[in-house]
């Protein structure tokens, strides 16, 4: 339960059909399992004391009986220390008032705490639900089951004493098929974690459909949603059924069975940022009036530093499959190049800063992206380097080289002397060979001054170089690198940045490809102090921390706003074998502290195309006021 975590399960027994007793068995096992790898809840398939395909025996008062049996059984093993502290939904045949429902039972700790009924039946092709079962939308009762009185109703929340925000609710198979799913009423009534208790048969394609339903519910929903199915042991006179269960969060899948395994899947789900997620959508707001109409079920779960199963990737921007990320570059790339169209319209030139470094590639890549859209020649790119003292032979010669093979007008400007007289002239107040903040920033302010002026001069417009990483650090230079007229690279990441140059030299080849290559090549550096024996002295990495963790930190705070100790528990695991934990915790340390100090640069930021869902912009997607003190969040670090 530590950090929202609950340890959710599904789970298809090996049944026989009509063997009731047979059932109650194998359920209990599967109860053990669970129990046993730490789940909080398990859901089982629909009808699973009887089997989903007993077709008229339904009617029998015997099976019907042999059921009830059946989960009275398995309720009195739940007080056993050994099945306790789970909560189980199962699938059984349950009469009332005549009438015959597919219900789900909801059992904890020798209690079933309330039934809920299956809202739409199906009646097509091989299932006939609708003659024996009745639909039990519009049940709201309390009925006696073995000397208990418990809730049947189509609208039972079940809700954690001990963990507020962990609310429950159930549906059975069809009810995620139709147009409207319950589920959508039980997540408006505040469910954040919805169980489906099922009996879905394999066709060719029906798995990829069904996996897609699922993700697709969890997403619309922000919710959890297990799925348990009917498998091994159901009829196969025309039908057949392959146990497939899957648990999916908010639009993902986390786990899923191979068909016909016949397995228990767990995994962990983060309560939390449901949660929180929810609280960012207006339009996600409870509805009084349903939430009046639905009945609160109490529930208690003990509480457990849940062990974390579930990957984070390390770099959670970055797709991690090939071509999925070979896609995502040339969707990204095609944003910002159609953004910056947009802001160039028929006659602007542009003026393109270009240090030989990553992310003054990436803008001037996608700089001629735009110019191809607009069919306008690229030596209207105004490309300019403009060496200092602390630039290398090796970065000088790079900008030239990728400036010449890409095609754009290249200029050389030396700031040397500029920033010399410059720190002269406030000699009052600055020596002038003192290599201190002013030293650095004076060349990041010069070299903004020169692409202004030429912009000016040439009716054109600055496109800034700038990226998600460097503003969320502050590491920019206010008023100097910080400044632009339009940032294409504002809401890309540095892990991305690399992805993205490497993608364009590839659909580039030839010798901008090499110069590229280079590049990629060349430690990450404002360049700003002088070199070492010729080579790079200044390397960011060594002075604010290893993009990648910095990246990480960024996405798990500003997306789901983890506080810094769920965020250290994620790293942890995340850089298992890449970073130590006192290392790790470190630069979380240096992130929180950086990224509060620095507000005062985001809120006053140029335009730039937002290309994900992490961006920092003050104009909606980041307000956060600049005086904002990080003692609450630098204790939960200490804390933890």
């Amino acid at each position: 339960m530590k950090h929202g975590f609950v340890k959710v399960a599904a789970a298809t027994p090996k049944i026989k059909v009509a063997d009731c007793q047979y059932n109650a068995e194998r359920i209990k096992e599967l109860i053990i399992e669970a129990q046993k790898s730490g789940a909080d809840i398990l859901v089982l398939p629909e009808l699973c004391v009887t089997g989903y395909t007993c077709g008229d025996l339904f009617y029998q008062s015997v099976l019907l009986d042999g059921a009830r049996a059946a989960v009275l059984d398995i309720r009195e093993f739940t007080k056993t220390k050994k099945a306790s502290d789970i909560l189980v939904f199962l699938g059984l045949p349950l009469m009332y008032n005549n009438r015959l429902y597919n219900a789900a039972a909801a059992i904890k700790d020798g209690e079933i705490l309330g039934f809920v009924p299956k809202t739409y039946l199906p009646n097509y092709n091989e299932f006939y639900d609708k003659r024996q079962f009745s639909g039990g939308g519009a049940i709201d009762a309390v009925i006696d089951f073995g000397g208990a009185q418990t809730p049947f109703s189509s609208k039972l929340l079940f809700e954690c004493k001990n963990m507020p925000q962990l609310k429950v609710a159930a549906e059975i198979c069809e009810d995620l098929w139709v147009m409207s799913p319950p589920s959508a009423e039980h997540a408006k009534a505040g469910a954040v974690v919805i169980v489906n208790l099922s009996a879905s048969n394999e066709t060719v394609g029906k798995a990829e459909y069904r996996r897609s339903l699922v993700a697709g519910q969890s997403g619309r929903l922000f919710s959890a949603y297990v799925y348990a199915s009917a498998g091994d042991g159901e009829s196969t006179s025309d039908i057949v059924f392959g146990g497939h269960n899957i648990i999916a969060e908010n639009g993902r899948i986390l786990e899923e069975t191979r068909l016909f395994e016949n397995r228990l899947i767990m995994s962990e789900t983060d309560i939390f940022m449901l949660n929180a997620e929810r609280a960012k959508f207006s339009n996600y707001d409870e509805e009084k009036e349903r939430t009046a109409k639905y009945k609160s079920v109490l529930f208690e779960i003990k509480k457990r530093e849940t062990k974390l199963t579930r990957e984070y990737d390390r770099q959670p921007f970055v797709p991690k499959d090939k071509e999925q990320l070979e896609r995502r570059a040339e969707l990204i790339l095609n944003m910002q190049a159609h953004a910056l169209k947009k802001r160039l319209g028929d006659g602007f030139k542009a003026v393109v800063g270009v240090s030989g470094g990553l992310d003054s590639t990436l803008a001037l890549l996608v700089t001629v992206r735009a110019f191809g859209l607009l069919k306008r020649r690229l030596r209207d790119i105004i490309g300019i380097t403009m060496p200092c003292f602390g630039t290398t032979e090796r970065t000088y010669n790079n900008s030239l080289a990728l400036m010449d093979a890409i095609g754009v007008c290249a200029e050389s400007v030396d700031i040397s002397e500029s920033v010399k007289k410059h720190l002269k002239d406030i000699d009052r107040f600055h020596e002038p060979e003192l290599m201190d903040e002013a030293y650095e920033n004076a060349q990041a302010r010069e070299r903004t001054q020169v692409l202004m002026d030429v912009a000016n001069s040439v009716g054109g417009i600055v496109i800034g170089t700038g990226d998600l990483s460097e503003a969320a650090l502050g590491w920019c230079t206010y008023n100097g690198d910080h400044m632009s007229m339009y940032a294409v690279n504002s809401s890309v990441p540095k892990t991305l940045v690399k992805y993205l140059v490497e993608y364009e030299a590839q659909r580039l080849g030839g010798k901008a490809a090499e110069v590229i290559r280079e590049i990629l090549s060349t430690p990450i550096s404002p360049e700003l102090l002088p070199p070492s024996k010729g080579e790079i002295f200044q390397k960011t990495e060594d002075i604010v921390g290893p993009y990648e963790l910095h990246d990480f930190f960024l996405y798990y705070t500003v997306r789901f706003a983890y506080p810094p100790d769920k965020v250290f528990r994620l790293a942890r695991r995340a850089f298992l074998g890449a970073y130590e934990e006192d290392v790790i915790k470190a630069w979380l340390n240096v992130f929180v502290k950086r990224f509060f100090k620095n507000q005062f640069k985001r809120n006053c930021v140029p335009d730039g195309v937002k290309i994900g869902s992490v961006s920092l912009s003050p104009r909606g997607d980041w307000r956060m006021p600049s005086d904002a003190e990080a003692a609450l969040w630098l204790e939960n670090l200490r804390d933890m």
